[in-house]
């Protein structure tokens, strides 16, 4: 008999991500589930995030007590059950009702934060007053400022913990295959309406008796009645800024005296920049692969990342992630936690809360498992020797041979000194987790 993945509509019967993600297209709406799970171009860069892990190996060890196992970690002081959280997807009301709050609550109930998005569909004060939790705010600095200081407001008055500021949109992705759906901005072509009407349990969830999703965070920045899809999709298109730049974070942090998290870094000189300009935190991310094509992934420069800020900044990373193997890979390579996007979002499209629910339990399972099984009983406490990354230590074996020629010949001209290679041990650090 040939193997294949479970083809049912149960979201309970879904092994891992992969099969909720099956569960989740054939639930939704062509348009609808495009609109998750495309990236930008080729999708070159969204591959590559998925590729990545692949040459990420572990070098686990036997003989070990692994009886009592324990995934918990501390994210700013404060405790959260597994190594990973929720980040910001927007209009997650076009996956079930009230799509943001039934992913706020599966967050809370599994005990870990909860990123709720600048193009929400759901009151950030509703959110909270419903989902309790540690929720987190995502804002992007569009061109009228005083948005953002109201919103900052409407956050502090909220009182969550958290700020996270999106700075690799100031200009849209190329998201053809998004396009591709409609005939024209926002309305669909023939195949696709026909699709809509081919999917009546989503049908009468999402759009009967409800009416298209409508952004409701993003009132103080549209025009009156101006928050549904169409209407906000050209208002917000007048106000990307090009010309964001790293004073506007300074200004939010003074404006903002929370926990303040940039995400969009994918540099270690834009990781030093943000520390200098005060932040608590950032997000290593390509944006899900939704920005720039030909990118590399947040993976590839995380313990580069890791060794010069790590113990400064609260590091988290997305892209990708899919099992929780990954989610371990990256804590070893020195990320504080893995922050979610598609991976609950099929789980929420596929069951609503309790689909997200499931979700977050079977990477919380895998997490648990590869912990046991690679001889860690604390994840707080593995040993980064453990992984073989071959790929990175030909590239950094390479530098290493480039730096040396160049001492070498400077020390010709000069008569320096060699200086040493960096060892590749020193390439993943080894340090407990900071707040």
């Amino acid at each position: 008999m040939k193997r294949r993945l479970y083809r049912g509509a149960d979201y309970r019967r879904a092994q891992n991500i992969e099969e909720m993600r099956a569960i989740a297209r054939r639930r939704t709406p062509n348009f609808s589930f495009e609109y998750v799970e495309g990236g930008a171009e080729d999708e070159v860069t969204l591959r590559r995030n998925r590729a990545v892990f692949e040459e990420i190996a572990f070098l686990p060890r036997t003989l070990v007590n692994v009886a009592e196992r324990r995934q918990a970690i501390d994210l700013f002081g404060k405790p959260s059950v597994s190594p990973f959280l929720i980040g910001p997807t927007g209009f997650n009301g076009l996956l079930t009702h009230r799509g943001d709050v039934a992913l706020a609550r599966a967050a809370a109930k599994a005990g870990i934060p909860f990123v709720l998005s600048n193009a929400s569909t759901v009151a950030l004060e509703e959110v909270v007053a419903e989902a309790g939790g540690r929720v987190w705010m995502q804002l992007y600095l569009y061109r009228t400022r005083a948005f953002a200081a109201r919103l900052v407001e409407r956050v502090d008055r909220a009182g969550l913990e958290a700020l996270v500021v999106t700075t690799d949109s100031a200009i849209f992705g190329n998201r053809e295959w998004d396009r591709r759906n409609y005939k024209r901005p926002l309305k669909l072509d023939l195949r696709n309406t026909i699709d809509v009407a081919l999917h009546p349990r989503w049908l009468f969830d999402v759009m009967v008796p409800h009416g298209v999703p409508r952004f409701k965070n993003l009132g103080d920045l549209l025009p009156p009645g101006q928050d549904s899809a169409r209407g906000a999709a050209s208002a917000l298109a007048r106000e990307l800024d090009p010309s964001l730049n790293w004073d506007d974070i300074r200004w939010l942090r003074r404006l903002w005296s929370g926990k303040l998290i940039v995400k969009g870094i994918i540099t270690v000189e834009d990781a030093l920049l943000a520390a200098e300009c005060g932040v608590d935190g950032i997000v290593l991310t390509n944006h899900g692969g939704r920005q720039l094509d030909g990118a590399i992934s947040a993976m590839e420069i995380l313990p580069d990342v890791a060794a010069a800020v790590g113990d400064r900044l609260t590091v988290l990373i997305d892209g990708g992630f899919r099992r929780g193997s990954d989610i371990v890979k990256a804590r070893l390579l020195g990320a504080h936690a893995a922050m979610l996007g598609r991976a609950t979002l099929y789980g929420l499209a596929a069951g609503g809360e309790a689909g997200a629910a499931h979700a977050i339990d079977i990477l919380k399972t895998e997490v648990d498992r590869v912990l046991g099984l690679l001889g860690f009983s604390d994840i707080n406490a593995m040993d980064p020797g453990c992984l073989r990354w071959p790929a990175r230590t030909v590239r950094l074996a390479a530098e290493a041979q480039l730096q040396r020629s160049e001492n070498l010949t400077g020390s010709m001209r000069t008569g320096a000194a060699l200086s040493p290679a960096r060892p590749l041990s020193q390439t993943v650090p080894k340090r407990e987790m900071s707040s």
